[in-house]
């Protein structure tokens, strides 16, 4: 048996959440491997809405099993509030979501270097979330993190010793802060922790997987933010892509079965970076408004624009991506003509490869599609689609080399095509 992975291969916001709750029923256990609160997973379903920001998209099954692995980072205060508001909704957690040992605690302190980097940054900001993932990436990293199994053993004298680092620092910065209330809900967070079961998160993976349990991995933010391939340094802090699940699980990498990659009928993206097919006029502001493309998480409104090939084929590529889902089709619907990405041009040249750096000088180079101006939401079959948008997958899975198995045409689960 072996472990299939489900990422995003744009830039974060794709619609993963939407896509395990509908994969979980072909699987036993459903693992995060990487990522934190920044990253928030959207569900809706039976007329209500969910939004998921550390636990795994699998939680809605009620007889799966759900992991967070050793490669996500958590925040014990945000947690408690997560957990909470799923109980209240009448889910009940505790037999059915375990917490690697090895996964990393978001400090209080983690959150207020957040703020203060990002505002000594000026025009040069990322567009953080301000969650503090950076800065606990950066305390792992650097062998100073503080780790949920650290939980069980002298945590009072490892959790002061962190604080005073990290005070230093923000005294040094002369940034303001007021820790008292955030150390409130976070300690509060900590006791919510402790009744729930923490694992050896790599023995019990590879266990499952040695008793022919299938195991569906699964990523947050996209492949255009991984650490390393993605638009550095506008990107987030760990590994987003499918490697990524091998290091934030405890996995080989010979067990890993398929992957599955998730992209939008068009592209979004949240915060500072570049964005080559983004738009400035009506349509961009229409895809925002008809896919309300605002953060699950912050609430930040999305930039929008075409689709872009130049940067999936790059995403497909280093993922070794075998099914590829396309999420929010029917967000199209309305387009007289749909354009798509085949090509930058870079100083007067045309290109087809992912460059080093995206700047000023790169501009796409659209091929150019007639829409389908029909309402596909109600559409329950791949024999209800019309020609046009029938020739805007095939054109896609052309240009990609891999078949389009899922395609969505609605937020709800109940509204997913399977081919």
């Amino acid at each position: 048996m072996k472990v299939d992975v489900l990422l995003g291969l744009q830039w974060g916001d794709e619609g993963k959440g939407k896509v395990v709750d509908v994969l979980t029923p072909n699987y036993d256990v459903i693992s995060r491997f990487q990522g934190g609160p920044n990253a928030g997973h959207t569900l809706e379903f039976n007329n209500k809405k969910y939004v998921l920001r550390s636990i795994p998209s699998g939680i809605f099954q009620g007889d799966k099993i759900n992991v967070i692995g050793n490669g996500v980072v958590l925040d014990p205060a945000l947690f408690k509030e997560e957990v909470e508001a799923l109980e209240t909704s009448g889910h009940d957690l505790k037999s059915r979501l375990f917490i690697s040992k090895k996964a990393h605690l978001i400090l209080p302190t983690h959150r207020l270097l957040d703020a203060c980097y990002e505002s000594g940054k000026g025009n040069s900001k990322i567009g953080t979330t301000g969650k503090g993932i950076g800065p606990t990436y950066t305390d792992k990293v650097s062998r100073n993190g503080l780790r949920v199994g650290d939980i069980l053993n002298d945590f009072e004298n490892k959790y002061k010793n962190a604080v005073a680092r990290h005070e230093e620092i923000l005294n040094q910065y002369g940034f303001e802060y007021d820790l008292k209330p955030l150390e409130e809900a976070w300690f509060a967070g900590i006791e919510k922790l402790k009744s729930y079961t923490f694992i050896d998160s790599e023995y019990f993976i590879n266990r499952q997987l040695e008793n022919e349990k299938p195991v569906l991995a699964e990523g947050a933010q996209g492949t255009m933010l991984d650490i390393d391939f993605g638009s550095y340094p506008f990107v987030t802090s760990s590994n987003t892509i499918t490697a990524g699940a091998c290091i934030g699980l405890g996995v080989a990498p010979g067990k890993i079965g398929e992957v599955y990659g998730i992209f939008k009928a068009y592209c979004t993206r949240v915060g500072s970076g570049p964005f080559p097919t983004e738009l400035f006029d009506e349509d961009g502001e229409k895809m925002r408004k008809v896919g309300v493309e605002f953060g699950s998480v912050t609430g930040r409104p999305r930039r929008c624009g075409w689709i872009d090939l130049v940067a999936l084929k790059y995403a497909v590529m280093i993922n070794g991506v075998t099914r590829l889902i396309m999420m929010k089709s029917d967000v199209l619907d309305s387009f007289e003509t749909i354009k798509a990405c085949i090509a930058y041009k870079i100083n007067g040249e045309e290109v087809k490869n992912f460059p080093y750096e995206i700047n000023e000088n790169v501009s796409p180079v659209y091929e150019e599609l007639p829409g389908w101006k029909i309402d596909m939401t109600k559409m329950q079959s791949e024999d209800e689609f019309p020609e046009e948008f029938k020739n805007y997958l095939k054109f896609l899975e052309e240009k990609l080399g891999v078949p389009i198995t899922i395609v969505s045409v609605g937020p709800d689960r109940a509204q997913t095509i399977i081919r």
